[in-house]
This record gives structure tokens, sequence and C-alpha cells, in this order.
């Protein structure tokens, strides 16, 4: 239904607000009196629609029904304009509509739309005003009105201002006369404030519904009148069982909201559940208008992990420290006191500026850098900071911290959580690990590691000289093979001694088997250099007693001298003083040699020529030739001495000696030895067979066969399989081998092996000291016999060594006779045997026969 169609007329007039000040279209305006003025009739019909409220009867209507009193009285104004004082005053808004266009509204009315003036409403259509979504409520509340003075219910509808806004307020029409003509009155309560309230309430509800903690509320007196889903859960009791039930029996522990109020609001507390299980709860409560509303929060789990957390923190080998915002300790477990070395208990309370901790290199750590302080200044998490501990007991202790920072509810400044270990063991088995890895096991020297950063580090100084000695011990391979690893190694660590004692002040290092290294910055000068030399080969050379042997030790030393700006590494630098020492070697035992670039080229070609060995000794071109032993007396040949041949494809023959040097170089030297052995005796046992002669053979031995275990077995199978008896055979022994070999060379003599001393005097050994040995002959060393007629010091020297070697019934043997005279002097000395190019050079087995029959005169 339209509302234009409801009276059959559109009024032609409106009646103007008390705003207006003259008619607005020529019509008679009433005047509205002061709304004071008739205050007793509003307050009675106030109270009157109170009552009617409380009777169950519209409100609204009642008003509405007035307005019928102003129609029906107008003439005599008197109760028309006491009701319009009390329209005006009223807090509800009230508006007349006819056809569908306002023609009234009050204060509260233009309040309501946020109008300023009832001109800016009266004359526009009421579905202005109402939101579309309640428009259609609205004329169907009007069209059921059928009879004036007949109301409608009251409904919420929505209102929309000049503005465009939304108030929801409660309407109720009443169909009712304006001038004579239906119209319609709509009386309007606004419900904000109500609306607001009602979601307040929704929200707190939903709050307590939905609130983890159990809130409760009681009476006075202690009686639960509220009880929340988190309570059931908690407690375990359901609604309809603890309303009106005092709150000490459902939370099973003595329970007074009064006086938990009076001890400040909040208290710890132990409540139980209905099945007995007991619960740590905080309590807090707040008194209201009528009773107490209480919330418990249960704090079990929060409980049970914080013991949780407090046993974990006690059992761990890891000390923990809590450091409060204002610098104390304020937790500290077992770990720490036990690690700090102090009485349980007592690190809490402390200050932590009174700890006193060192840094690494034994310095205290200043209070603004222990970790306290720097977390709270970074505010982020350290770890693995390092540093020392001093106990009372005197005992120093390394620790590795982790400190973090932590923030409490309520803390402007966090607390600091430090956890230490005692790393004290871990970190000497660390420095022993780094110790051991730069250093030799066997002397304590630096190894090639230490070695060459050392010297990296010294090259890089652009104002010192560098100094590298590069020490070989010569001959130690005759020790070791001869007396055994465990002398050999006993004689290392003597000989590292030495060097530390001798140079104390520069680096001392071993580089592996007998290669010993001294690095300096203290020369600059070439002849320090060699005086400093001089000084370690005399110290070391002294004699030294090992499991009850006397041994002599010679070094080689190679030098090689970086002056600042010297382009070469390290490595190569150590490789310098290595050819150096090589070439050191070539001049004799006991030698030093500083480094020259020529060096390289013959380190390669002796190199070279040692590849070149190996592979003639695989292709069986090392030949064996013979040279005869003559007697001096008789000029007949009474042995042969069986020496390997090589002809080189470039270089030709190599001779016997070099070859022996070069084989021992490259380990080649038991093969050849041994291939030399077993040829010699079949050879020569088939010569004397097919010639009928009688002499014997002479093999030299290596130092690595005198240790070979195997040595006596093959021997005997050598000697068995030739046809030869063991005087047959002579086995020819360096002089500074037999001094280390006294084991080997008695079992050889035991076999009926004859035994040479090959090269004496080279080695520097008296003839007492190979008294002891069970010898056959002595082979004079060619350096002597090469100085026979041309030094006067040879002769004295050769006649004393025949003299005392005679005087033990051994026989001398003369090695390396080149010219007449020293034949000559030889004769005259009384020298038993000769060998040398001038007596017989050495040839294939084919060749024995003529030399066997020369006669030397």
């Amino acid at each position: 239904m339209d509302p234009d169609d409801l009276d059959g007329g559109t009024p032609d007039t409106h009646r103007p607000s008390d705003q207006d000040s003259s008619p607005a279209n020529g019509t008679a305006t009433r005047t509205v009196g002061k709304p004071g003025r008739h205050a007793s009739l509003v307050r009675l019909l106030t109270e009157l629609s109170a009552e009617r409220d409380r009777r169950g009867e519209p409100a609204l209507a009642f008003l509405g029904q007035g307005y019928r009193l102003l129609e029906q009285n107008s003439d005599s104004g008197t109760l028309g304009t006491q009701y319009l004082t009390m329209v005006e005053a009223s807090p509800y808004g009230i508006c007349v509509h006819q056809r569908g266009k306002v023609v009234f509204v009050n204060s509260a009315t233009m309040r309501f739309v946020g109008a300023k003036v009832s001109t800016e409403i009266i004359g526009m259509h009421i579905t202005d005003l109402v939101d579309e979504g309640s428009q259609d409520a609205l004329l169907a509340r009007i069209g059921s009105l059928a009879s004036p003075g007949s109301f409608s219910e009251p409904t919420e509808m929505t209102l929309r201002t000049l503005q465009g806004r939304s108030v929801e307020v409660e309407s109720q029409a009443v169909l009712t006369t304006w001038e004579g003509k239906p119209a319609y009155q709509v009386i309007m309560r606004d419900l904000t404030t109500q609306k607001a309230a009602e979601a307040g309430l929704r929200f707190q509800a939903a709050l307590v519904g939905h609130a983890s903690d159990a809130i409760i509320a009681t009476s006075p007196d202690g009686l639960v009148t509220s009880w929340n889903p988190a309570a059931e859960a908690v407690y375990g009791h359901d609604l309809d069982q603890v309303i009106g039930v005092p709150v000490a029996e459902v939370v099973g522990a003595p329970m007074s909201p009064r006086e938990v109020v009076a001890a400040g609001g909040v208290v710890q507390a132990t409540h139980y559940s209905a099945d007995g299980t007991a619960l740590a709860v905080r309590v807090s409560a707040a008194e209201m208008f009528d009773g107490y509303v209480l919330l418990c929060a249960d704090e079990t789990a929060q409980r049970r992990a914080e013991a949780e957390f407090a046993t974990v923190v006690e059992t761990l080998d890891e000390g923990v420290l809590l450091v409060g915002p204002g610098g104390r300790i304020e937790l500290a477990n077992s770990a720490a006191h036990r690690i700090a070395g102090v009485p349980p208990g007592s690190l809490v309370g402390l200050e932590s500026r009174t700890l006193r901790l060192h840094d690494e290199h034994g310095v205290p750590v200043p209070v603004d850098d222990l970790p306290s302080a720097r977390v709270r200044r970074s505010g982020k998490v350290e770890t693995g900071r390092v540093v020392q501990v001093r106990r009372r007991d005197g005992a120093h202790r390394w620790l590795s911290l982790t400190s973090g920072p932590l923030m409490a509810p309520g803390q402007s400044v966090p607390s600091v959580l430090t956890s230490f270990a005692d790393i004290t063991d871990r970190r000497a088995i660390s420095e022993r690990l780094a110790y051991e890895a730069t250093h030799d096991p066997l002397t304590r020297l630096a190894n090639r590691t230490l070695a060459l950063n050392h010297l990296r580090r010294t090259i890089a100084d652009p104002v010192r000289t560098t100094t590298v000695m590069f020490i070989d011990l010569d001959k130690f391979k005759i020790i070791n093979d001869s007396l055994g690893h465990t002398v050999g190694d006993q004689v290392l660590r003597i000989i590292g001694d030495r060097l530390r004692a001798a140079a104390p002040s520069d680096l001392v290092g071993r580089l592996g088997g007998d290669e010993f290294l001294v690095i300096t910055t203290g020369y600059t000068e070439a002849a320090e250099v060699r005086a400093l030399a001089d000084h370690l080969q005399r110290r070391l050379a002294e004699s030294l007693t090992v499991h009850g042997r006397e041994l002599h030790i010679n070094t080689s030393i190679g030098i090689v001298i970086a002056e600042p700006g010297d382009r070469r590494t390290a490595d190569e630098l150590l490789e310098d003083a290595d050819l150096a020492m090589y070439q050191a070697k070539t001049f004799g035992p006991g030698r030093y040699a500083f480094y020259a670039p020529i060096m390289r080229k013959r380190v390669r070609d002796r190199f070279a020529l040692e590849q070149d060995l190996r592979n003639a000794v695989a292709e069986g071109l090392v030949e064996t030739v013979y040279q005869p032993v003559v007697d001096l007396r008789t000029g007949r040949t009474v042995a042969v001495k069986a020496k390997s041949c090589w002809n080189h494809p470039v270089r030709g023959p190599i001779d016997p000696a070099e070859l022996a040097e070069l084989a021992d170089d490259g380990d080649l030297l038991t093969v050849i030895g041994a291939e030399v052995l077993a040829k010699a005796a079949c050879e020569i046992s088939r010569w004397r067979a097919d010639h009928g002669v009688h002499c014997n053979v002479n093999v030299s031995l290596s130092v690595r066969q005198l240790g070979d275990p195997t040595l006596l077995q093959v021997v005997q199978t050598t000697l068995e399989g030739a046809g030869l008896g063991p005087q047959d055979l002579s086995l020819d022994v360096d002089e500074t081998a037999l001094k280390d070999a006294a084991d080997a060379v008695d079992a050889l003599r035991k076999t009926g092996v004859r035994v040479t001393a090959e090269r004496f005097g080279a080695g520097y050994s008296s003839l007492a000291q190979l008294c002891g040995l069970d010898l056959n002959v002595i082979e004079i060393d060619r350096s002597f016999v090469a100085d026979l007629g041309r030094s006067s010091d040879a002769e004295p020297i050769v006649a004393g060594i025949m003299a005392m070697a005679h005087a033990v019934d051994l026989v001398v043997v003369a090695e390396g006779v080149e010219t007449a005279r020293q034949l000559e002097v030889l004769h005259e000395l009384g020298c038993d045997w000769a060998k040398g190019p001038l007596v017989a050079p050495p040839g294939r087995v084919e060749d024995l026969k003529s030399a066997y029959e020369h006669v030397v005169r």
C-alpha cells in the first residue's frame, strides 16, 4: 500500500517547529510553549509511559494516542499546547506524515536524522528517511493500521541521516489525524546506546566463553553465580553442577574471594579438579557491584615445565648463569659452581662484574666487555667466546661461552643467559694435536709443515737475510740396516738435541729420515754462515754411544742464502738447499756447499743417469768384470775382485766406483750386489776348473746386504750351487760399515767365509777398533796409495797401517796402484797384495788366464 492513498487527500499545510519565526505559506502558526513551562506534565507523561512499559503496554503508542488529544482540543489550545511542550521535550523522536509526506517532526527526530531545522525534513517523503532494507517492513506496518488510534507493534528500523549515515531505532506507528485528515504518527527510540551496550555484553560474553582461563563469578558470600567453559575444562564440573555452590567446594581448596581481594587481588594456590588432580593456579580476584569475579589461570603445565627445566639445567654438565637486568646473578646451576670452584649457592646474588675472566692471552677482560655487558649492548646472541677463569684453588680453566638476551614481560632491560663448557681438557688435546701436526714425533723438532711456514714468514721480511741449512747424515743407512731402526732412532734423537743446543735461537727441524733443517736470520755474511756450518759439523761429529756402541756421525750440509727481495718461494729455497747438500756429498763425507744455479743441471743429469741405470739393470745391461789381486812377493794372482761394469749409451763406460754410488743412491745396490755374487761364484768356479788354477773370489757387500737377515742363507746357497768352499770366497765390506755390522761380520766368519775391510782409512777408523772383528784382510784406501811417491806424509801412514796389520796377522792389500813409483814404495814397505790399473786392469772372465800367469816385476 502506498501511504499517499491512506486518506484521499494531501494536506495543504504543515505545522512548523518552534524554530520557525513566521508563517511558511500564509497559514496561522500555533504557538508552542517553552519546554520547561510544563515540566510537571512531561514528568507525569513520562512516568505513565514507564508504568505502561512495566505492565507490558506499548509506551510509544501512549504518546501517539496523546496526539489525538491535541486534535480533539485544538480549539481551547491549553491541552494541545501542553502536549506539544511535552513532545518537544521527549527523548523519543516523533514524526507525523500524511500521504507519505512529512508534516511534523520534533527536536529528537531532527537529532536522529542530522537536521538543524525542521524545514530540512518537512515535505520529504517518509521513505527518504528510511534505509532501503527497512522500507518494506515500514509499509507493511502502516498498511496494518485500519482505524484511528490503532497502533503497530514496536519494531527495529534503520534510519538514513541527511549525511548518509545509519541510525538504529525502535519505531511504532499510530493511525491518527492531522488537521482533520488521516495521518500517521511515528514514535522512535534511539537504539544506538542500547545496541552498543548489547554488543559490549556480547563481546564480554564471547570473551568469557572463549577465554582459556577459568572465570568464576560469585555472590558476596562466595556462591558461584557464573562458570565459563574454561572453568568446566579446568575443574571438570559442569555449569549446572556448580551454580549456587560455594566456590571453595568446586575448586577443591579453601577459597574466599573477599580474602583474595584483601591480599592484593592475586594469590598462588593449589586447587583440585573433579578427579582429584592437583592444579597450580594463579587466582586474580576483583569486587563487582553484586559480588566477585575470579580469574583462575591454570599454571600446572607451566609449573611442570619450569620444574623440568630447572631439573634439566641442574643436571647439565655445562654451567648456566642468569644475570638479571641489574647485573646480579639470579640463577646458577651446580655445574656453574663446580666449574668455578666455589661452594654451591655462593654465586647467586653476586654482581656479575665481580667475576674475573681473562682472555686467551691472559689479559683480564674489562667490565664493559663481560658477556652480560656485550649482549645488553648488542641485543644479539654471542657464541663460542673462549675465556680463562682462575679459580680460588689456583687452577686455570678454559671456558667456551654462549650468551643471549632474555626479555621477561614488563622488563625494559634484558636479562642475560650464559652457558659455558669447561674445555680445558679439550683445549689441551687440541693444542697437543696442533703440536703433533707441526712437530716431528721422534725428535720433537719442527716438521716440514712448520719449517716451511716459518720460512715463508722470514723471507717475507723486507730487511732480514734468511739462511737455510739442509743437513743430511752421511752413511746413516748403514746404521739403520746393520744396527736396526731402534739404534737409528736413538741416533736421530741425539742429533736433534745437539742441533737444538748448537742453534738455540734458530728454527731447527727434521724433514724426515736423516734430513734436518736449520733456518736462521742472524747472519748476513757468507763467512758468518761458514763459521756456523763448521760449528754444527764439529758438534754433530762428536762421538756418541747408543746401546753400548760408540758411533761417529758425519754430516753433509747444503746452504742457501736469501737476501731481502729474493723472489724464490719457501719450497724453492728448500729445494735449492737440498741440491747444495747433494753437491757437498760429492766432495766426500763431512762437507758443506753453498747453492749455485749450476747445481740444478748436475742434479738433473744425476737423476737421469740413475733412471738409465735402473733401466739397464732391468734389461740385463750391467755386466760383471774381474780385476786380479796380485801377491807382490810372487807376482801371481791370488784373487779376483768381481765388479759391476756398465757401458752407458751416451757417456760410455761408467767407472765401477761411480756405478756403485749411483746404485746406492737409487736403492739398486742390493739387487746388483746379489747378481754379482751369484754370477761371480759360478763363473770363477767354472774358470778355475777349466784352467786348473786356484784363486779366491772377492765380492763387495752393500750396507743393505749386511742388514739382510737372509744373507747367510744366500751365501751358503750360492757357494753350494757354484761348488766353492767358504774359504774360496772373500766378502769385502766398507770400513765404515764394519764398525756398525759386527754381528753380521761375526756370523759370516763363523761360516768360514773370509772378510776384507775395504777402503781402510777413508772412514777415519782406527785399527784398534777393527781388532775386535774377525777379519782376514784390510785394503788401504786408494787416497793413501795415490799420495805415495808424491807426499812425504803418505809413506809413514801406509807403513804404520801395514805394521799394525801384520802385528795382528792381517793381510794388507793396496787399492788403486797406478804408477811404478807407487808399486816400488809398496814393495819397500812390505805390502802383501796389490790391485789397480798398473797391476792388472779389470776384464771379462775369459781374460783372466793371461792375468793369472802374469808376474809383476
